[in-house]
């Protein structure tokens, strides 16, 4: 078997046992990896209602058959778990060294299962593995654990680490690795930190399998060299993805004030041009010809690397203008270990319900200073930073008086960066995303706004809704591949069929590509409704603030326009009938043993009726 190496590494942290596991052709072809084998195992072996905080629920860290070759961007590793801060399947990715060296150390998989008895970290080097004391790096932030583990390892090892966010459960910690590398938004971070886990350390020394290694040496070598060039050509890296700030507060969709309002006069201070300017150094990730992670020098004289969904979730969405103070806060969640997203949308929903009167406080949208010390507050859960480490949805449902209304998540987990309350397309994106409100399954609001009828529901937007999340949260996920290349540059989409065949000695096309995403989503969405066995459609609905006549901007581009709701559900009934799901929003019988999931079928119908 070309393209895998066939091994899955299960380490126990309660008992130190540590198996070398093997998987065949047939399910290397039918799940691919990454997101795929995360999903398969994690339904595979948890059952319904475990603790994702305890020692039951298990971190799965994945690749895929193009992760880590040399082929433009292709750096990226998943982390996956059930969620603790949504209580469904989550997962994430991120850069990180992690994906070459445990490729090279002979495995596709880690599952990470148990709890350590004390603070602990795993050395991994191709099949040696030991639990090593953390006892110096406990209690550290992420930026000093990385350089107290790159002193004893050097610089080119793999690892992948949390702060004290994750160590005290924060329920939407992140892991880290590299400068400003973070991933797994749903909590990745708190089930590293519930495990006594600081960090993973990998060292490869192996060769990855690969049918044609020369061929895809030679393409994937001149391919990252031809993105590199395009990216020269158009610039863009000179912004990387903050260019879309201005243009979000344009079109009247940039996140500001808890969402409440769509532009800003003063959002020129935070945009792209402003953090260009203001640049000190640009990182990457592996295998990375456009680096997009611009850096800059926060109030207190640390490199905060920055992209959108940072500057839009910490600034904008906090009426925070001070480019400087906004990379105070992203520093501080990447010290942490915070998502950026979620540390927002909590900052600014508490403003707003202290606005609206639901409860006491005293922060203010636009303080900084403040923002920053509830920030420390939640990282370590002291005072009211207890609360704000549940997130939104669970800090809604303690206030009450009609603040889960404007609590800005789908599932529990917290919107990013664009605000819909009059983009349905997107708010359809968000709603049906595989692991609550994120956008990069399915970006389709350039596509709305610029391509279609803005205010329209017509099919076509839920076309586009699935046509991305089996590219986007599908392909990418699953190979593993980083989607900018193809989304900023143009990079076809034909070039991936290429390596992949080239990695496994497989003759596949897009088209095959399509069913393993299709199947991925349904498995996902099956997670979800085992877990939850009462779903309706209305766990696909976003916010009931954008659908709120009240909520309406009073002047500029969309004065007046919201969300309707009846509208809404004809668009999410064109989506369940893209993907044949029934109107729940849970995949019919027929739909599920048509992508090969017959024994998933019998044990979802313990839980609930299919159609």
């Amino acid at each position: 078997m070309y393209g895998w190496t066939g091994n899955i590494l299960r380490i126990n942290l309660s008992s130190k046992r540590i198996n070398k596991e093997t998987f065949d052709e047939e399910f290397a072809k039918k799940w691919v990896g990454g997101r795929g084998f995360a999903i398969k195992i994690l339904w595979d072996e948890l059952k319904p209602g475990v603790d994702p905080l305890g020692p039951e629920n298990k971190l799965i860290v994945a690749v895929g058959p193009i992760a880590g070759i040399p082929a433009p961007n292709t750096g990226k590793t998943v982390v996956a778990a059930k969620s603790p801060l949504t209580g469904g399947y989550g997962d994430g990715n991120l850069g990180t060294r992690v994906t070459e060296h445990l490729r090279k150390a002979g495995f596709d998989v880690l599952i990470i299962e148990g709890k350590a008895e004390k603070p602990t970290y795993i050395y991994i080097e191709d099949d040696k593995v030991e639990f090593l004391p953390a006892d110096e790096i406990w209690g550290k932030g992420s930026y000093e654990t990385l350089d107290w583990l790159y002193d004893k390892y050097g610089r080119a090892i793999g690892i992948l680490t949390i702060g004290q966010g994750g160590e005290n459960k924060v329920l939407y910690a992140m892991i880290r690795s590299m400068e400003g590398r973070a991933g797994g938004r749903p909590g990745m971070g708190a089930v590293m930190g519930s495990k006594n886990l600081k960090a993973i350390v990998v060292k490869g020394t192996g060769k990855i399998p690969i049918a044609e290694p020369e061929e895809i040496r030679k393409i994937g070598l001149e391919d990252l060299k031809k993105v590199g060039e395009i990216d020269k050509k158009t610039g863009w890296s000179i912004q990387g993805t903050t260019g879309v700030l201005a243009w979000c507060n344009e079109v009247a969709a940039l996140p500001v004030r808890n969402m409440r309002k769509t532009h800003h006069k003063d959002a020129w201070k935070i945009d792209g041009e402003r953090l260009s300017k203001a640049r000190v150094a640009t990182y990457g990730c592996p295998n990375c010809t456009m680096r997009c992670g611009i850096t800059i020098l926060d109030k207190e004289g640390h490199k905060a690397e920055m992209d959108y969904e940072n500057i839009g979730m910490l600034g904008s969405n906090l009426e925070i203008f001070d480019l400087a103070q906004v990379g105070s806060l992203n520093y501080m969640c990447d010290d942490f270990g915070l998502d950026t997203i979620s540390t927002g949308g909590v900052l600014a929903f508490y403003a707003d319900a202290i606005d609206q009167g639901a409860i006491d406080g005293d922060f203010k949208f636009g303080d900084a200073e403040k923002a920053k010390e509830l920030l420390r507050k939640a990282a370590f859960r002291d005072g009211i930073g207890d609360f704000l480490a549940q997130g939104t949805l669970r800090m809604a449902k303690k206030i009450g008086k009609g603040s889960e209304a404007y609590a800005m998540h789908v599932k529990g987990l917290e919107i990013s960066a664009y605000n819909c309350k009059y983009v349905p397309g997107m708010a359809l994106a968000f709603a049906t995303s595989a692991i609550g409100a994120h956008h990069k399954e399915a970006w389709v609001i350039t596509f709305e706004i610029n391509e279609t009828e803005r205010g329209s529901y017509g099919k076509e937007k839920a076309e586009k809704v699935v046509q991305l999340q089996r590219i986007r949260g599908g392909l990418f996920e699953f190979i593993v591949a980083c989607r900018f290349p193809w989304i900023e540059l143009g990079w076809d989409l034909d070039h991936y069929p290429v390596y992949f065949n080239k990695i496994t000695g497989l003759n596949w096309g897009l088209e095959d590509f399509w069913k393993v995403a299709d199947r991925i989503y349904a498995l996902i969405r099956a997670f979800w409704v085992r877990e939850f066995p009462n779903w309706d459609r209305q766990w696909d609905y976003p916010p009931k603030i954008w659908f709120d006549p009240s909520n309406a901007d009073k002047e500029g581009l969309i004065a007046g326009k919201i969300l309707e709701l009846d509208k809404y559900d004809k668009l999410l009934d064109y989506y369940y009938e893209i993907r044949n799901w029934d109107k729940r929003g849970i995949p019919k019988k027929e739909t599920m043993v048509g992508l090969g999931l017959e024994e998933e079928v019998k044990e979802l119908e313990k839980y609930v009726k299919l159609e």
